[in-house]
């Protein structure tokens, strides 16, 4: 009897799973949907209302907005080039000529795909899951161990919205070839939602707005800021017709765009476009005939003596090792930009900084600048903590993984450019990000109104608070990656670490000495007024911190020499 596990389809679909777990995304989503998660347990709208977090009604009533805010983009990072780096890579004629069928094939690109899309979203109910045995002040708690409505709820309100957005992100990658394409309808998404939201489902019943909606944003379809805590704590939500309705409606979707994809794609590549090329037919030469050319070549080569020019090495001095390490920081910075996860990651990295200064309103504290420069500083620092840890870990670790560490070494360069190379690649895209971020509010502030704009508050916040955090942050995980022998475990420590700091930080031991990021330890009234000398002697002890991580890094990171 044949092993259902030595399936073509479990060969696919494993095969995806382990190339997924080598990529940056699975890790950098996984940290930010727990995050999210840490966020939304301990100071979202259940602190305020006092609802219990472990409660079947808070459960229900949040997974949906989670789905909306953090997934869609990344569901398009996982779901744009199953199909299309096979192709890249020129391995299709040799998986095609493998007893394997279409339909084996593209069922496991998908499933094996949509799989460690499932796993890295259920990091924010496993949070929640752990954190029913935390006791935090202001947080309220149903008796016992909640574990049915976390499963019920997300597999029916999270993975079955995204299950036929998967779908149709696959298919399009799949039938264009065209990861971009797929990038730019998961970045278009929120615009494309929003308009329908508002424009087409706002002027429905409840019951078809409810109907019509895959993300099922206002299922609960009451004010949840009216219901009385104690009554919801104790509510069980029931699903109804229309909501199962809804769910098999878009289980139908996928299935019938996962069909339309058996029968339009194709094994093999698209035919290019010809291009216009010249043919020239040359007869034997039976005879063996000296053809000459006058003037180029002759039938006895001429004898000349070429002096050979006196050369010398001119490869060190300070000017030559910069240039060096301009060299090295160019060839960093385009693998950077190649990463598939970058678009992604940076526009949902941007647009989840700017969503609250965007779409809520902001009051002056102390001016309207401050306030939207303090807003978007505190929202950027998730951010600034997982986007060096895992790009910097993959710059790291690429060189080993594809094996060219000593060929790097074999090359006359000091030791330090390359490792210099990729924390200054690492650290001007999280500056990328900052100007990116503060931009657009300066932007948003214009639109909305609240002027006057102090381009001078936005240069105290973001030079005292996010620059110096930018380079500290870096310069940790890169001591990190440096010390650690493997990315994962690099990943775990680092990510171990800033848990167990900001959990110390929320229960009020926040002493600078340990808290370098200054974390709930400024507001712009210290960075304009008489403690601004405090805040500058502290990021002194933050830059002094980040120069000796990367004097250790360097250190250890020597170039290996052979003992005679």
């Amino acid at each position: 009897m044949r092993n259902p596990f030595q399936t073509p389809f479990a060969a696919v679909f494993s095969t995806e799973i382990l190339l997924n777990a080598k990529r940056i995304a699975p890790y950098f989503m996984a940290l930010l949907c727990g995050a999210n998660g840490v966020l939304w347990w301990g100071w979202g709208p259940s602190t305020m209302y006092g609802w219990a977090v472990n409660s079947d009604f808070f459960i229900s009533g949040t997974l949906p907005i989670y789905s909306f805010l953090t997934l869609p983009l990344f569901t398009a990072l996982f779901m744009a080039d199953p199909v299309i780096k096979d192709f890249r890579a020129g391995i299709d004629p040799l998986i095609f000529s493998k007893p394997i069928t279409r339909a084996q094939y593209l069922l496991g690109k998908f499933f094996g795909n949509f799989f460690v899309l499932v796993c890295c979203q259920s990091a924010f109910v496993l949070t929640w899951f752990v954190l029913q045995a935390v006791h935090k002040e202001g947080v309220v708690v149903v008796p016992g161990v909640t574990v049915v409505p976390y499963i019920k709820h997300f597999l029916l309100l999270v993975v079955m919205s995204h299950l036929v957005l998967a779908a149709f992100y696959f298919v399009v990658g799949a039938l264009t070839r065209s990861a971009k394409i797929v990038y730019g309808l998961g970045i278009s998404f929120y615009p494309i939602y929003i308009t329908y939201h508002v424009g087409f489902l706002k002027g429905l019943s409840p019951r078809w707005r409810n109907n019509l909606d895959p993300l099922v944003m206002n299922w609960h379809n009451v004010h949840l800021e009216r219901r009385d805590a104690a009554f919801v704590n104790q509510m069980t939500i029931v699903y109804d017709f229309d909501l199962i309705a809804n769910r098999a409606t878009l289980l139908v979707i996928a299935v019938l765009l996962l069909t339309f994809l058996y029968y339009r794609f194709k094994t093999a590549e698209r035919p290019q476009p010809a291009e216009n090329l010249s043919w020239l037919n040359l007869s034997a030469n039976a005879a063996g005939h000296v053809y000459e050319m006058p003037g180029v070549v002759s039938q006895e080569f001429r004898k000349t003596v070429v002096p050979i020019p006196a050369v010398s090495t001119a490869n060190d001095g300070f000017a030559n090792n910069i240039q060096k390490l301009i060299a090295a920081l160019t060839v960093e910075l385009r693998l950077l930009f190649s990463e598939r996860s970058l678009a992604v990651v940076m526009s949902l990295a941007v647009f989840l900084s700017i969503l609250e200064v965007i779409f809520w309103p902001v009051s002056a504290d102390p001016s309207f600048s401050a306030a939207y420069a303090g807003n978007t500083a505190r929202s950027m620092l998730l951010f600034l903590v997982g986007i060096p840890i895992f790009y910097i870990g993959e710059a790291i670790h690429r060189d080993r993984d594809v094996r060219v560490e000593g060929l790097l070494w074999s090359h006359p360069i000091p030791s330090y450019v390359i490792l210099s190379a990729k924390f200054l690649s690492t650290l001007l895209l999280v500056f990328g990000f900052i100007l990116s971020v503060g931009v657009i509010a300066i932007v948003a502030q214009i639109v909305k109104g609240n002027t006057p704009l102090e381009l001078s508050a936005y240069l105290n916040v973001y030079s005292l608070i996010l620059v110096p955090n930018a380079i500290f942050l870096c310069a940790t995980f890169l001591t990190l990656h440096v010390l650690l022998p493997g990315r994962y475990l690099a990943y775990a420590a680092g990510i171990g670490i800033c848990v167990g700091l900001f959990y110390l930080y929320s229960q009020g031991h926040s002493n600078s000495l340990y808290n370098p990021l200054l974390f709930k330890l400024w507001s712009y009234s210290d960075l304009a007024g008489p403690d601004r000398l405090r805040i500058l002697m502290h990021r002194g002890y933050t830059l002094t911190l980040a120069a000796g991580f990367i004097t250790i890094a360097h250190l250890v990171n020597a170039r290996r020499t052979l003992r005679t």
